[in-house]
Formats: structure tokens, C-alpha cells, sequence
């Protein structure tokens, strides 16, 4: 039996660039056997964008929500999966894709994405790498080795269903691919495997505010506080990243300021704070 994935996307405001994602999507060597797109309230063209899209190929389906008048960080996003999930027809997939709409990948992405899942049995999350054109030249984000950016998740059947979805907050991108490594499954990104990201990570919520945002998500996600003081130390220590290193370290410390709820795991908090420490003092780590 030949292996099958669902595809869900969550959008909001994309009228710029889901042409683009559609595109990409429809040229796949191997397609999905069903995407979802999930309008997330969007005010702008992306509506009508969809609604072509669906009159045209019968194995894409759309959800229209209502406009909530804000974005809603992280939650919003689960919220707008979750019901895509629910509203699938097929019901025999082996992955499940979480996609933004505003990548650009080539046509043998996912091909290449489901044979390295088919070579490592215990790989549990995948996706290849972010980049931005900069002139025509790629331009990538660091990130750690078992990290996979939310804009394009891949999850095996059985790790999807291991780790229970998506945490519906701030924080779900990390929480997932933690927990999975505490269940015994590997998560990386595959790096010979680029998707052209049309808008900059947080930039819809603004610079200043999407790192706050991050910062926060940390914070929910369970850092430990030595970590978080090494992670911003690090942006300190280059005059063009300090003000990132604020607006993070803000957005961690106002989440204990704020009594936001952090994951509802305490198990998941312990191994994810031990794996930092593991890092911080040079010990083998999810981080490598």
C-alpha cells in the first residue's frame, strides 16, 4: 500500500502569497490525499482565493471561520487545525501535515520528506527548512537540531496519536516535538529540503511583539530560567540581536508577572528543563 498524508493549513490574511502555496501543492510529485485549508477569519481576498481553488480540484476542502477581529498568538492557530482536523474525510493517513499559506517549495518536497520518514522508523516529526530570499540569495534562522519550524510539520500516524495533537497555546511548535522525543521518537528538520517563506517569522504581529510572543511561548512551553538567561545572553552579545534578547527575555518573565499557565505536563517540563541544563553544561541533548 502506498503511503498517504492529509494536509492541513491553517490561514488568515494570505491573499499575497496562497497562490503561491497552492501552486506549489497542486504540482507535487506525490499529492496529498486530502488538504484542508482553514480560513481563520481573513478580511482580505483570501476567501475568494480558496473558494477557485476548491471548483478546481475536488481532493482540496474549505473551512471558513468567522472573523474573531484579532489575531489570536498560537491558540488561534490550533484552533483553526483542530477543526480542519475534524473535518477530514479520510481517515486512512499515515502523515499528517501541518502548512502555512505563504511557502514555496518544489515539486518533489513531499517525496523527499516521506523518504526520510520510510528510512528512519522511529523519526516522528519532520519538514524541511525555512529560508527567505534576500536578493535572490537564501537566507536561513538558526534553530536547534530536533527543531522543526511550525510552518511546515510532518507527523507520523503514530507519533501524531503518541503525543496527544497540539498543546492549544503559544509554545504548541516545541511542546510537541519535546514531548516526542520524551516518548522515544526523533524529530529533526531536513536540511538538503528548503520551502522560501514569503513573510518573516512574526513579522504579521511585528518584530518587537512576535519575539515578545516567542519569549512567552518559552515561558508556557517550560524553560528553565538558566536557559532562557543563556538564550538571550547570547543575542546580548550582538549589538543587531539585543533587542531581540529584550523583547524575549520580557515575554519570558511576563508570563510569571502574568500567572499565564505553563503546559499542563509537569513530566514534559522536568526532561525538557533537564535536556537544556544537559546543553548548558555540555552534556548530549535533543539540542546537540
Amino acid at each position: 500500500m502506498s503511503i498517504q498524508y492529509v494536509v492541513i493549513s491553517p490561514v488568515r490574511d494570505e491573499e499575497m502569497h496562497l497562490r503561491s502555496t497552492i501552486e506549489s501543492m497542486v504540482s507535487q510529485a506525490i499529492r496529498p490525499i486530502e488538504w484542508v485549508i482553514v480560513n481563520d477569519g481573513s478580511t482580505d481576498g483570501t476567501a475568494g482565493i480558496i473558494d477557485e481553488c476548491i471548483a478546481t480540484y475536488p481532493w482540496i476542502h474549505a473551512i471558513h471561520r468567522p472573523n474573531r477581529g484579532f489575531r489570536k498568538s498560537g491558540g488561534g492557530v490550533v484552533e483553526a487545525f483542530n477543526e480542519g482536523l475534524g473535518a477530514l474525510a479520510s481517515k486512512d493517513w499515515d502523515f499528517i501535515v501541518k502548512l502555512d499559506g505563504d511557502l514555496a517549495f518544489e515539486p518533489d518536497y513531499f517525496q523527499r520528506c516521506l523518504t526520510e520518514f520510510a528510512d528512519e522508523p522511529r523519526l516522528g516529526i519532520g519538514g524541511g527548512v525555512i529560508c527567505y530570499l534576500d536578493n535572490g540569495t537564501k537566507r536561513f534562522e538558526d534553530g536547534p537540531a530536533f527543531h522543526v519550524r511550525g510552518a511546515t510539520k510532518i507527523y507520523r500516524r503514530t507519533c501524531w496519536e503518541a503525543i496527544g495533537g497540539f498543546w492549544p497555546a503559544p509554545g504548541w511548535d516545541t511542546i510537541d516535538e519535546v514531548k516526542a522525543n520524551m516518548l522515544g521518537w526523533s524529530t529533526r528538520s531536513f536540511t538538503k529540503l528548503h520551502l522560501v517563506h514569503h513573510r518573516l517569522t512574526g513579522s504579521a504581529d511585528g518584530r518587537w511583539s512576535g519575539t515578545v510572543k516567542n519569549g512567552r511561548a518559552d515561558y508556557i512551553s517550560g524553560y528553565h530560567p538558566l536557559f532562557m538567561v543563556a538564550k538571550c545572553a547570547r543575542r546580548l552579545a550582538s549589538r543587531q540581536s539585543a533587542p531581540d534578547a529584550l523583547a524575549l527575555m520580557y515575554g519570558f518573565v511576563s508570563g510569571y508577572l502574568k500567572r499565564i499557565p505553563q503546559v499542563d505536563d509537569p513530566g514534559l517540563i522536568a526532561y525538557l528543563r533537564r535536556e537544556q541544563l544537559y546543553r548548558l553544561f555540555g552534556r548530549q541533548t535533543i539540542w546537540r
